[in-house]
């Protein structure tokens, strides 16, 4: 059995990146206030050429712009580790600090964005700012792998960084979208506290997305079996 080298952090990440002037004086104001939080831009989190690539918008306030790791430490991290853990990604189903011990397995997060932006809301200069990144990652991931968006805007940064039409992919909950890169496209609702609150997104439709998503992941699995053999 091949063991997937940790990847922490991505080659194509920059600490000292002040390429969004709003969002680098944002960080200043938050770090002032917060002097204990992470407060820069947050690296991807994972193993290397990962069958599974999870694109999310951008830091939360407290959770990965304070810890330093996507989705640790708030609530939209926990619907979504508990699913990772529950479908053979995740070593563990909760994630408080990025010293924790959890573990991916063939999996990697990340954002469309980098830093956390004012009321979680990058603007269009700013996505299409921070995408090289995403590119980038994206080239580490292997053909006919599966990305999986969650919401909107990272669908979105997705077909920007594989320059695809957004007319050609239409967003929407269990969308499925095969990318001119060979990667398979999954879609669904962001896991946030306002989507799980408002019932926007429910632990059932969520397990839905990933049931999808490990039966992609396992078929390749297979496959790569038959040719090895």
């Amino acid at each position: 059995m091949t063991t997937r080298r940790v990847l922490q952090p991505s080659p194509a990440y920059r600490e000292d990146c002040r390429a969004c002037p709003r969002l680098g004086r944002f960080l200043d104001e938050v770090g002032h206030a917060y002097p204990g939080y992470f407060c820069k831009p947050v690296p991807a989190f994972g193993v290397a050429k990962p069958h599974l690539l999870i694109v999310g918008l951008a830091p939360g306030l407290h959770g990965a712009n304070r810890t330093g790791r996507p989705f640790t430490g708030d609530q939209a991290g926990e619907l979504l580790f508990t699913t990772l853990h529950k479908f053979g990604f995740a070593s563990r189903a909760l994630s408080s600090r990025a010293t924790d011990g959890l573990k991916l397995k063939d999996c990697r997060v990340t954002n469309a964005v980098k830093c956390l932006p004012p009321q979680n809301k990058p603007t269009t200069l700013e996505i299409h700012t921070c995408n090289p990144y995403l590119v980038a990652e994206m080239a580490e991931t292997p053909r006919q792998s599966a990305i999986l968006a969650l919401g909107v805007v990272a669908h979105q940064a997705v077909l920007m960084a594989v320059g695809s039409r957004q007319s050609a992919h239409k967003f929407s909950h269990g969308g499925v979208h095969l990318l001119t890169t060979g990667q398979t496209l999954f879609d669904s609702y962001h896991c946030s506290r306002y989507n799980t609150n408002t019932g926007r997104i429910t632990e059932p439709a969520f397990h839905a997305v990933f049931r999808a998503i490990r039966a992609h992941v396992d078929l390749l699995g297979s496959a790569n079996e038959r040719v090895m053999g």
